[in-house]
């Protein structure tokens, strides 16, 4: 190896360690400021605290179902058949006597499941096929993004509704489903920032010093690309739970009796004339969690979005 060699090399061992040595050091001290820092950016922005706010406190309820819920949410009671809302049934009562309070607060499980497995599975698949499409690119780019498209040219909920179709109605194929309607979406998001990083200084240093494909991808690039994903999560969320209160509607998703904004919503729409206390209490649910969550990703976008960070 010729000297110029050598020097090319040592040079790009240098940048390489340079920038492994900042990035070690901000996680110790600049990095715990620069959290710190958006932290309290976003306790300053008004909606997406509203919407931090309006999102625990759902959650909270949910996860305290057992305790709080005052009836079995299976529980019938033929003779309170439609019992309007009372002391017994804070928010009435359903076609079978069973607390609609009680079955909106176990109802809020189910979303918060399908929503969070959903996306958990979508974010992991498609952010690892983007990133790798856009890295390497070549054949293998073309047919992960003709997949992608193929998956787009379908409608979200006619998509989830053809897999159901194949998989049968149930609240694993509905988690399903919509992980698999969420896929191109993170794909494509992540790939398009791939595109832009990999010609990066500290990219090219870490290919001088030989590091591995998964190495750059997953421990280079991914870090510096992880704050647009987490945007595109929550957005993704608030739509997860809207398709699967749709498949429940539906009857696609979760199966009867069990409790489920979206059927019980189908439901207490043909009681609507002389109960409406049966759908308006789902459908308020559905409502305050998708606006929370898009309020907190809006907070999120404005905080991590260094354009935007000016304006707050």
């Amino acid at each position: 190896m010729s000297n110029t060699d050598n020097l090319q090399m040592s040079a790009a061992k240098l940048s390489l360690r340079q920038t492994q040595d900042t990035q070690d050091s901000v996680p110790a001290h600049e990095q715990q400021s620069l959290t710190s820092a958006a932290w309290h950016a976003f306790l300053r922005h008004r909606s997406g605290m509203i919407g931090l706010l309006i999102v625990l406190v759902m959650l909270a309820l949910s996860l305290a179902a057992p305790l709080l819920a005052p009836h079995d949410p299976l529980a019938m009671t033929t003779a309170d058949r439609f019992a309007p809302p009372s002391a017994t049934y804070p928010m009435g009562a359903d076609e079978f006597g069973r607390d609609i309070f009680s079955r909106l607060l176990y109802g809020g499980r189910v979303a918060f499941n399908v929503g969070s497995i959903s996306i958990f599975l979508a974010t992991v698949i498609g952010v690892t096929l983007g990133a790798i499409a856009g890295y390497v690119q070549g054949w293998f780019d073309a047919v992960i993004m003709r997949l992608m498209d193929a998956i787009l040219a379908f409608p979200a909920i006619l998509l989830a509704i053809v897999i159901l179709a194949v998989l049968g109605p149930g609240i694993l194929n509905a988690m399903l489903a919509v992980a698999i309607v969420n896929i191109p979406a993170f794909a494509r998001l992540a790939r398009a920032n791939v595109l832009v990083e990999k010609h990066k200084d500290y990219v090219d240093a870490a290919r001088a010093v030989g590091a591995p494909l998964p190495r750059i991808i997953f421990r280079t690039i991914l870090p510096n690309i992880l704050a647009t994903i987490i945007v595109r999560i929550s957005v993704a969320f608030a739509g997860a739970v809207l398709l699967e209160s749709s498949l429940s509607f539906l009857g696609l998703g979760v199966p009867l009796p069990a409790p489920s904004w979206g059927s019980m919503l189908s439901i207490g729409r043909v009681y609507m004339s002389y109960a409406p206390w049966y759908s308006i209490a789902p459908g308020l649910a559905i409502m305050m969690l998708v606006l929370g969550v898009y309020l907190l990703g809006d907070g999120l976008r404005d905080v991590l979005d260094p354009r935007r960070q000016k304006s707050i």
